[in-house]
């Protein structure tokens, strides 16, 4: 099925506005990084622990965060969790204590409420689990790159690459600026994502190399660019489906996969634009200025 039939798009010819606009949304997201002193991060990294608070009436959140504060929790956070009856109460490990619960209902004396969820993580262990986190991303970056130069070559290496890292910090950026935690379930939505963009990557890069060996006479850039429209209707087709199965998953799949769900409606959206806008045009950029360099 071919959603569209005889395009011929230059998408290349975009190339530096494409690049202006990710260098843009990118500086956004790290300037917004920056000031926060890095991202928001949940307490599978930093340690604490968290309550989840089934209540029999929906909940004032600031009239509960204002008797938390009264028992001396600092930074206790709160947020509703499916409904306005399900609360999540999330405080660091230096508040916690093993009597936490014992002072949760002390404060929340007023509340009728029950604790259906406990879970506690210690310092030690979210600071490895940051390290690990960080070091999955980066060797899954690592391994593609070795992958895709050996399939390839490695100016394809570094393009496919440097997509990736673009949809990544693109989706990092925007957590920030929405001040939405990263836990581990975002960390596999970070590596879901650079695998769903490496995908729709090699297809193209595959035609690319197809078209070059049938037009070897053909300019490079307009090799790519024919290239990308002859897979751009199974680029749509796969990004349509992919977003509309993210998308559900988003709007009805509960709290606990919410905002892993977000990232990946992120993802799909900026992993087919970097594929055409980053990969490709990167690709070809650092191949024309080999081949000049050998012709002389």
């Amino acid at each position: 099925m071919r959603l569209l039939a005889n395009v011929n798009l230059d998408f290349l010819g975009k190339r530096r506005f494409a690049g202006i606009l990710s260098l843009g949304v990118i500086v956004l997201g790290l300037a917004s990084l920056l000031v926060k002193g890095g991202p928001m991060l949940g307490i599978d990294f930093t340690g604490g622990t968290l309550a989840q608070l089934q209540l029999r009436e929906p909940a004032d959140l600031a009239s509960m965060r204002e008797q938390l504060l009264s028992v001396g929790f600092t930074r206790p956070i709160l947020q509703q969790f499916g409904s306005p009856e399900e609360i999540l109460v999330r405080v660091p490990s230096a508040e916690a204590g093993d009597d936490f619960t014992d002072r949760l209902r002390a404060a929340l004396t007023e509340t009728d409420f029950e604790i259906r969820r406990l879970e506690t993580v210690g310092p030690k262990i979210g600071e490895e689990l940051r390290s690990k986190a960080f070091q999955a991303v980066l060797f899954a970056l690592f391994g593609i790159l070795i992958y895709i130069a050996l399939r390839f070559d490695r100016y394809y290496a570094v393009g496919a690459v440097a997509a990736l890292t673009h949809d990544v910090l693109i989706t990092l950026g925007i957590f920030s600026l929405l001040n939405l935690e990263i836990d581990l379930a975002i960390i596999a939505a970070f590596l879901t994502i650079v695998g769903y963009s490496l995908n729709d990557t090699i297809v193209v890069f595959d035609r690319v190399r197809e078209n070059i060996k049938i037009n070897r006479k053909t300019e490079l850039f307009t090799t790519v660019n024919s290239s990308i429209n002859e897979t751009l209707s199974r680029t749509i087709i796969t990004s349509l489906t992919t977003f509309a199965v993210v998308l559900v998953l988003y709007l009805i799949g509960g709290e606990v996969i919410k905002y892993f769900s977000f990232a990946l409606i992120i993802g799909v959206i900026v992993g087919t634009y970097s594929s055409i806008y980053v990969a490709c045009p990167i690709m070809a950029i650092l191949e024309t200025r080999a081949q000049a360099r050998a012709a002389k």
